[in-house]
């Protein structure tokens, strides 16, 4: 038996006219990316020099504007990727570069030292604050933890007025989500008295949810909480750096939106200690997906996945939102049934509003293909094989005739697993288009003789393959489809009913082929069989649609 009583419930905040409930998220926060330094001090192996640059390069063209690059007093190695990035000349003028460092005198001067040359940084200084840091860690009381921080802010000033370019101020409370509010209010603004901050001059706040302790309704009131107790929030840009222990990292984010933060730190995909920072992707796609402009260019999602996963040497999970191989992948028949018909009608309306059941957002926004959006097995049904067949390969499956191929499918998934859409395609290839025994069809000549005395005006002659040997037959009738199925009914052949028939284009352009479907019953029986053909001349199609339904009823016929 697992032993919860070991565990002790987290206390929540005292705001009882909390107002962040009633507020929405209408425009996309500050974005800090902290991948090249939270998310690479967790890898196994930490990236190199040249991975680094790959990676801050490509945050660049994401858009952030804002990226944390390290602890550049901690390791040489840390030290030596942001000198090579201004000495290279490698940050835009419009990015702002974010360093680490403990509130600590040698590590604060040497992070100034790595900072030569820029013409404006942020300088991001921490101490924990949590009841239990200060108790087990530290072994201090809160007097003396808030002088740690307002030391390390009085250095950070004074080293700035002998430093060339810009430096703005971030403060951490680390353990934030285990500290008390009051506390956590008054030292952060003994380090803005301290700094002088001022709306003109104003001090990053960065409220962590270090380690994630709570629900995210706590983490939002916590945020509202400092909001409002703070001396001046004029002076303040209040920034999350959410964690994911619970994995609520993205829903403590959002919540912390609504409760008024500006700033997000965190990383793609959601890589960093433990179980990861809130993946900034995901956060920034939800917005998207709601008509807000994130700010961020995620439009080639395999591209930034790749770079993500060589240089980071981690997997993306197959079921991560957006950017999971299996994200807009579904199995289920009704879900294929409902995304081919909510496709159809995106496509029919032309509203230009997304609005299909089970897919949040359109695929290709993300440079995704269609095709591995429904995928075949045993549990899918005629709505995902019709999906296949229309969005990979252009054939607008009658509905009755959906159902008939769908079951050559399942016998086949049934035994074999999942089947890909190449396989599908020749399955129908095998079973309609290729339906060729034992009639085929060679050529028709067609002859119109419309006057207002003749009952069947249209006569063609049909040249066919009948087991082997080419005949040529007459028929008459109303049209070209009723003539040819007269002909083959009044010269010994299958007699039929005409069931139903349907027609489109393949293509467009000079080149189109058009694509026919022929439902035949047996006039005997109660067999009834779908045919398909295909041609650039749609009598030709429609001939073959019902010699290909012909032999279906001949071959049924034969095996009962």
């Amino acid at each position: 038996m697992m032993n919860y009583k070991k565990y002790k419930k987290f206390e929540t905040v005292k705001l009882k006219d909390r107002t962040w409930p009633d507020n929405e998220i209408t425009k996309a926060p500050i974005w800090c990316s902290v991948d090249l330094r939270d998310g690479n001090q967790a890898l196994i192996t930490p990236m190199n020099i040249e991975e680094k640059i790959e990676m801050f390069q490509m945050l660049v063209n994401m858009g952030f504007k804002e990226i944390e690059v390290g602890f550049p007093s901690s390791s040489q190695i840390e030290y030596d990727f942001l000198r090579a990035l201004i000495d290279r000349h490698l940050i835009p003028d419009d990015v702002t570069v974010q360093v680490l460092t403990q509130a600590r005198e040698h590590l604060i001067r040497r992070t100034f030292e790595s900072l030569k040359g820029l013409k404006k940084a942020i300088v991001h200084i921490y101490n924990s604050t949590s009841v239990l840091q200060r108790d087990v860690v530290f072994g201090m009381d809160k007097e003396q933890i808030k002088q740690i921080a307002v030391e390390g802010t009085r250095l950070v000033k004074s080293l700035t007025s002998e430093f060339d370019g810009e430096v703005i101020l971030e403060y951490s409370p680390e353990s934030f989500t285990g500290t008390e509010m009051d506390y956590a209010v008054e030292i952060c603004d003994a380090v803005m008295d301290e700094w002088e901050a001022a709306e003109n001059k104003k001090v990053i706040i960065n409220l962590p949810s270090t380690v994630e302790m709570n629900t995210p309704n706590v983490y939002a009131d916590q945020i509202e909480y400092c909001c409002r107790h703070f001396k001046d929030r004029r002076r303040v840009i209040v920034s999350v750096h959410p964690h994911n222990d619970r994995g609520c990292g993205v829903a403590s984010t959002e919540l912390a939106l609504l409760a008024g933060a500006d700033r997000v730190e965190g990383t793609l995909f959601g890589n960093g200690e433990r179980t990861g920072n809130v993946d900034i992707i995901n956060v920034a796609m939800n917005m998207f997906t709601h008509g807000i402009d994130p700010k961020l260019n995620m439009s080639d999602m395999n591209a930034i996945k790749g770079v993500y996963e060589r240089v980071t040497k981690m997997e993306v999970e197959p079921r991560h939102p957006y950017a999971g191989q299996l994200v807009f992948t579904a199995f289920s028949g009704s879900h294929q049934d409902a995304i081919n018909k909510g496709m159809r009608a995106y496509h029919e309306r032309n509203t230009g509003i997304w609005e299909v059941p089970y897919l949040p957002i359109d695929p290709a926004d993300l440079n995704r293909q269609y095709e591995p959006i429904v995928r075949i097995n045993s549990q899918s049904g005629k709505g995902g094989v019709a999906f296949v067949m229309e969005t990979t390969y252009g054939f607008r499956l009658p509905k009755a005739m959906q159902q008939d191929f769908s079951k050559s499918i399942q016998k086949i998934t049934e035994t074999e697993g999942e089947i890909t859409p190449e396989r599908i395609y020749q399955v129908f290839d095998h079973e309609y288009l290729k339906k060729e025994t034992p009639y085929t069809f060679v050529r028709y000549r067609i002859v119109d003789h419309h006057d207002a005395t003749c009952e069947h005006p249209i006569r063609v002659e049909i040249t066919l393959i009948d087991h082997g040997e080419e005949k040529t037959i007459v028929g008459h009738g109303n049209g070209p489809i009723d003539s040819v199925k007269n002909a083959l009914d009044q010269n010994g052949y299958i007699e039929t009913e005409l069931i139903d028939y349907q027609e489109h284009a393949l293509a467009s352009g000079s080149s189109a082929k058009a694509a026919a479907y022929v439902q035949l019953k047996e006039t005997t029986s109660s067999i009834c069989e779908f045919g398909a053909g295909v041609d650039p001349n749609i009598n030709i199609a429609s001939i073959k649609a019902i010699f290909s339904a012909m032999n279906r009823i001949d071959e049924k016929m034969k095996s009962r």
